[in-house]
């Protein structure tokens, strides 16, 4: 293993191995999905954190790390201020570092608590890392809105491990794989008894029991009789073509075509965030319509069959008690043949400098404006939210673009949905984020025991069963449809879905109490 001295020039070179750790296990997630450099490098991250000569110098290890897995795994960031004409396209990696810096700073912790409770075990300290870094996930999804993209539980999306997100979740997940890094360090350190307690745990997780996902014939006869059929738009409207004129009326006639079908039975069509260009109703300061829907609602309908429903990304203009335009809304509509509006979701959780600025009055001033063009700030909605659908399509539970990445937030569990909606607007973040996002998806569908259903302008649009498979997907910028059945949810309720992260955080903190034991056995001694 590498040996480092303890003076400030050689600490120096060890940080920025840590930072080189960090960045090599970005290569773990999306597009390139190498997920055993995600344990090699928390192996590299623990003999770090052992060699460290103080707390502070442990902390400043995990928040190097930390920095370098952010840098490269949001790069794709810095690609949205490429569509920002109010701001300069080199502000996104500023942005892309800032952010870095700041979410670091959560994981450092995790960093600590293994230097603080494994200075003179080994196992100890593995474990205060596995049960310290999920712990500090779901803080940083959490605190000051959250921000949960890429926990490193979503490196394991394509292996055997996702189907314990059923029980765990995804900061489980997260658990596992530094559990696992950790359990290869103890062998490389010739560590045999921990080792293998480490690997004994992870087997244990790895057996926990699958949701049964019943096929559609053998469903009860309450879900079997429903219709079935449907299918999934992707436009291929580009981010740099959104907002141009002329482009409302190009995208109603690319929408109304790849909308049309022979099949006979009703259908459930499924269109991107924000689909039309061109809002759909005006609504007052308490968000409920102030007239008769706009001109794009009637447009919209005119693309469907009767008997057909029709689930669209859209927008709305909302107005102060004057009657000034002073915010806009981003939402779903269910529209059936006619116009008939049978419901909305307006998106609660907001992406900040996305769709809202902060701080507005101070941070305009200074020529900082949302990336999202808009009338003023996006108006967010109540939260998770259930929509009953009419003709036996049952219940859909929606979550507009970036609400799909908390883990645990994606159900109104009070009415429980049969599939969860996700419409989405990845054109913005390039080949990286695209993937990613899918990828995030595909574990809520697996922790909620939950089909989860992705329309985007340019892909990544998906099927996605209850088990987090993807049966079948629409790559990035290119023009089509998915046709198909809609899934069928879990057979009973899986654990996370009953407890949700309940469970996770009680095997974290599980993990740093027999940490904290270890630490005050017979071989630890206060330094």
């Amino acid at each position: 293993m590498l040996r480092f001295a303890r003076n400030d020039e050689d600490f120096l070179l060890t940080f920025l191995i840590a930072l080189v750790f960090g960045a090599a296990s970005a290569f773990a997630f999306e597009p390139f999905a190498l997920w055993p450099l995600m344990p090699l490098a928390f192996a590299g991250l623990c003999e770090l954190i052992e060699r460290a000569a103080s707390l502070r110098r442990a902390l400043l290890l995990g928040w190097g790390f930390s920095v370098g897995q952010f840098c490269v795994g949001l790069n794709w960031i810095a690609t949205a201020f490429t569509f920002q004409a109010a701001m300069p396209a080199w502000l996104g990696w500023i942005a892309v570092v800032l952010l870095s810096f700041y979410l670091a700073a959560f994981m450092m912790l995790a960093a600590g608590l293994a230097w603080k409770f494994g200075r003179n075990s080994r196992l100890a300290l593995v474990l205060a890392l596995a049960g310290g870094w999920a712990i500090c996930e779901y803080l940083r999804g959490t605190m000051f809105t959250g921000f949960a993209w890429n926990p490193v539980g979503v490196a394991l999306v394509d292996t055997p491990w996702r189907a314990t997100s059923a029980t765990i979740g995804t900061y489980g997940l997260s658990l596992l794989v530094v559990l696992g890094g950790g359990t290869l360090w103890l062998s490389a350190r010739g560590e045999r008894w921990p080792a293998l307690s480490t690997a004994l745990v992870l087997a244990l997780l790895l057996a926990l029991p699958r949701p049964f996902i019943p096929a559609r014939p053998g469903a009860p006869p309450n879900i079997q009789s429903r219709p079935s059929a449907i299918r999934i738009v992707q436009p291929n409207i580009a981010q740099e073509d959104k907002w141009r004129e002329g482009l409302a009326e190009e995208a109603f006639e690319r929408l109304a075509r790849l909308s049309e079908g022979s099949v006979p039975e009703p259908r459930l069509l499924f269109w991107p965030e924000v689909a039309i260009p061109e809002p759909f109703q005006f609504l007052g300061p308490d968000q409920r319509p102030l007239a008769t829907p706009l001109p794009a609602i009637p447009r919209a309908v005119q693309s469907i069959r009767p008997g057909d429903l029709l689930l669209t990304g859209a927008y709305s203009l909302v107005a102060d008690r004057g009657g000034r335009i002073v915010a806009n809304t981003n939402s779903v509509y269910a529209l059936g043949a006619g116009g008939a509006v049978l419901g909305r979701y307006d998106k609660a959780h907001l992406v900040p400098y996305g769709e809202y600025l902060p701080m507005r009055p101070i941070l305009s001033a200074i020529g900082l404006s949302q990336l999202a063009p808009g009338q003023g700030d996006t108006a967010n909605g109540p939260g998770p939210r259930t929509l009953a659908l009419p003709d036996g399509w049952g219940k859909v539970g929606l979550q507009i673009c970036y609400e799909i990445i908390f883990s645990g937030e994606v159900v109104d569990r009070a009415n429980r949905p049969d599939f969860i909606f996700n419409p989405s607007n990845d054109a913005w973040f390039g080949r990286w984020g695209p993937p990613q996002h899918l990828a995030q998806a595909r574990l809520r569908a697996a922790e909620e025991g939950l089909p989860v259903i992705r329309s985007t302008p340019t892909g990544i649009s998906a099927l996605i069963d209850a088990r987090g498979d993807l049966i079948a997907s629409l790559p990035w910028r290119q023009t089509g449809v998915i046709d198909g059945h809609l899934p069928l949810p879990a057979a009973h309720l899986t654990s996370f879905a009953r407890l949700g992260n309940i469970i996770p955080l009680g095997l974290a903190f599980l993990l740093l109490f027999a940490a904290i034991a270890l630490a005050r056995g017979p071989r630890y001694r206060q330094t």
